[in-house]
């Protein structure tokens, strides 16, 4: 049901001729950062994002998955510039005792600049922050019982964002998990993905472009 409802989403946005793209990392040799993403970490420690093959992966064979220790590892796309638009991924959270996060980023600057909206499997919630001056300042969450999600371990999700101006809508698997207003970050940015401390996650059929 959840993979009907991403084929949907991105077959009527290919359909009103805006320009949608779909990213399935298995092109990219496994072992490896994929071609044409920028990888780092706001805060100390390190990032590691690396193509793995994966026989659960949504779009087999290949997923992307980070598995160092970090403050916040992301990585985004090289060459991708957006105010509006959209970002949505597959995501399977695997491990982690402090965190088991799977996040997506947009209008990222930097490192040190951008929103993030990220899934939790060990707390069940949802939240979405902007990133200051490479500090994380949160704008709201809530947990996934109070939209009818469940941020299951082991499981994948879909995870999105929708964003125009100051509105930004998260998704949790087809299910709106919340909206807010915010305008600290108003220039264009790349997109990419994001996780949280010692999660290990894996990553799937990345998609972003114009609002549908």
């Amino acid at each position: 049901m959840r993979t009907m409802l991403f084929s949907c989403v991105l077959a009527a946005i290919l359909a009103s001729g805006a320009s949608a793209e779909m990213i399935t990392f298995d092109q990219d040799a496994a072992g490896r950062t994929p071609e044409g993403w920028i990888a780092g970490v706001t805060g100390s420690g390190s990032a590691r994002w690396m193509v793995a093959t994966d026989d659960s992966a949504p779009s087999k064979p290949n997923v992307l998955r980070q598995s160092a220790v970090g403050a916040f590892p992301w990585i985004v796309l090289e060459r991708y510039k957006a105010l509006d638009g959209f970002v949505e991924t597959r995501f399977r959270p695997l491990a982690g005792r402090e965190d088991q996060a799977g996040g997506i980023v947009w209008r990222f600057q930097s490192g040190d600049s951008y929103y993030v909206a990220r899934a939790n499997a060990l707390e069940d919630n949802v939240s979405i922050y902007y990133v200051e001056r490479g500090s994380r300042k949160t704008i709201r969450y809530v947990d996934a019982r109070s939209f009818g999600g469940n941020v299951a371990r082991n499981q994948w999700h879909t995870l999105r964002v929708e964003y125009r101006g100051p509105k930004h809508s998260v998704f949790l698997d087809g299910r709106k998990a919340l909206e807010v207003e915010d305008g600290h970050i108003t220039a264009p940015g790349t997109v990419g993905l994001w996780t949280k401390a010692d999660s290990v996650t894996s990553f799937d059929d990345f998609a972003y472009g114009p609002n549908p």
